[in-house]
């Protein structure tokens, strides 16, 4: 029994992108694309993946590279290695979108069975909606953070204006669906990126080289902690929906043109940003110490008054443009749990939650956004290892998915594929065990992370009255996001080749 949300016949005829064009509000929900709405081309994917990337919040992870205690050349080679390849994985699964034309979930089923697919999309899901709330949080906070920097009320009622306008920007757009997203991105793309070019302007005579050609190197397990640090900011941080903006591509696109675009727009304003922020995070310690604490409104004080009014806008513009591609996508997620309502509702249901999100935070919480950190990057464990067994599958692949097979639990990927549950299960274990909790002392109930470090010498665990800690120089190395990534990789390619091939040829 097919598991997608049926509306019935459409009574004036026509594809889902004809039904879009009447009620302005993408109607398509977890189906597959009509062949006739498939007219994207690989170009198209350079503007959501840049509009959602080009934010000057991207300038303050100079600040958290330097942080590993590595000088700014080691730095700079992390950052283009990190934010490349990590969007480059994000192609390789953008690839599957063309291939099979429906969401990232859906075509996960093909590696995880028709049911077995909820394991990692219960995981997907709750990354998705927590990531984008927290974008959420940061424009709110950024909004009072500057009011109060120009001498305006910064105050409740600045909160709740702030709240209500970002709220609204991100719901609308999700509901209204793929269309109305790829054209608001592209304008996006031409507002923030102009913006975040004068901010580069108006702060260069910040930079002070003799003060960042002295930062001395750091060892190479503190380049490895920099290098994870980046991938799961950057490209990891999307690669559960990548697949979602490659659906509508045409049959004949060029699977390489799919990943040179995928990773050409994702990566290189953060490159760039990142690169800049290097250069004023090395220049100023007290620049780079207030960017940890508060990132745009520390920025922000670099500026005239009279650009912070642009500089806001763009910075709230840039994050409620990567919020609007979370939000979509989990609902899109939602949809292949299981869940049995029409797309725009299922968008505007996670649109709801992260305002609900929002709220909480910005007004009732006196201790949250560590927790609530410490509880994503402890997500991002799983869905790295379900991103290894996903792209192992697709490389394994040779022919376009069965469509029909991806909704019947009695087709050819079936209904729960073991291997994969217990390749993505053992692998998330392990990589937890080599991962730390970052925020130990806001989020105690999350310090059972680690536990191989010690007992692989990679460490040691000190229980601090002032705040534990770990010393060693391979602790904050977090190698468990690589072990988990490269293991799923290395299992689904060896063990699920044969079942692969007999899935296509349908033995």
């Amino acid at each position: 029994m097919s598991d997608t949300w049926t509306k019935g016949p459409d009574p004036a005829g026509g594809s889902g992108l004809d039904r879009t064009r009447r009620l302005g509000v993408e109607q398509t929900g977890i189906e597959i694309i009509d062949e006739a709405d498939r007219t994207a081309k690989p170009s198209d994917l350079f503007w959501p993946w840049f509009a959602a990337n080009v934010s000057v919040f991207g300038i303050s992870y100079g600040s958290f590279v330097l942080g590993f205690g590595i000088s700014f050349w080691q730095a700079a080679l992390v950052t283009v290695v990190g934010v490349v390849f990590s969007f480059a994985l994000c192609g390789v699964i953008a690839i599957a979108g063309k291939r099979g034309s429906a969401p990232t979930m859906v075509l996960s089923r093909a590696a995880f069975g028709v049911n077995g697919q909820k394991v990692p999309g219960v995981v997907s899901w709750l990354v998705s909606i927590g990531w984008e709330t927290f974008l959420a949080i940061l424009a709110v906070l950024a909004t009072a953070t500057i009011f109060d920097q120009l001498g305006w009320a910064a105050g409740t009622t600045t909160k709740v204006v702030a709240t209500v306008v970002v709220a609204a920007l991100i719901v609308s757009a999700s509901v209204a669906g793929y269309h109305v997203i790829m054209k608001m991105q592209s304008w996006l793309t031409w507002i923030t990126g102009i913006a975040t070019l004068v901010y580069v302007a108006l702060t260069l005579d910040e930079v002070r080289w003799s003060q960042i050609s002295s930062i001395p190197d750091g060892s190479a397990q503190q380049m490895v902690g920099a290098l994870v640090m980046l991938m799961t900011g950057f490209g990891l941080g999307w690669i559960n929906i990548a697949a979602d903006w490659s659906r509508y591509q045409k049959r004949s696109s060029l699977g390489a043109a799919i990943v040179g675009w995928n990773t050409f727009g994702g990566a290189i304003a953060p490159v760039l940003l990142v690169l800049f922020g290097l250069l004023l995070a090395g220049s100023s310690p007290d620049l780079s110490a207030g960017i940890v604490d508060d990132p745009i409104g520390t920025l922000g004080t670099l500026l005239p008054t009279w650009f912070l009014v642009p500089f806001l806008l763009a910075a709230i513009l840039a994050l409620v443009s990567g919020a609007v591609l979370g939000i979509y996508s989990s609902g899109l997620t939602l949809l292949s749990l299981g869940v049995r309502i029409p797309r725009p509702a299922a968008a505007f249901v996670d649109g709801m939650i992260l305002t609900l999100g929002t709220i909480w935070v910005v007004f009732f919480a006196e201790d949250f956004l560590g927790p609530f950190q410490s509880f994503l990057i402890t997500l991002g464990v799983p869905l790295a290892a379900w991103a290894g067994i996903m792209i192992a599958d697709i490389a394994l692949r040779k022919r376009d998915y069965d469509d029909a097979a991806l909704f019947d639990a009695s087709g050819r990927y079936g209904s729960f594929d073991w291997v994969s549950i217990g390749t993505m299960v053992v692998a998330s274990v392990l990589g937890w065990g080599l991962v730390v909790n970052n925020f130990a002392a806001d989020a105690a109930w999350n310090n059972w992370q680690g536990f191989l470090i010690s007992p692989f010498g990679l460490g040691t665990y000190v229980d601090d009255p002032a705040g534990p800690y770990w010393e060693g120089n391979w602790a904050y190395a977090n190698l468990g996001v690589l072990l988990a990534l490269v293991l799923s990789f290395v299992v689904t390619l060896l063990a699920r080749r044969a079942k692969v091939r007999g899935q296509e040829t349908g033995a």
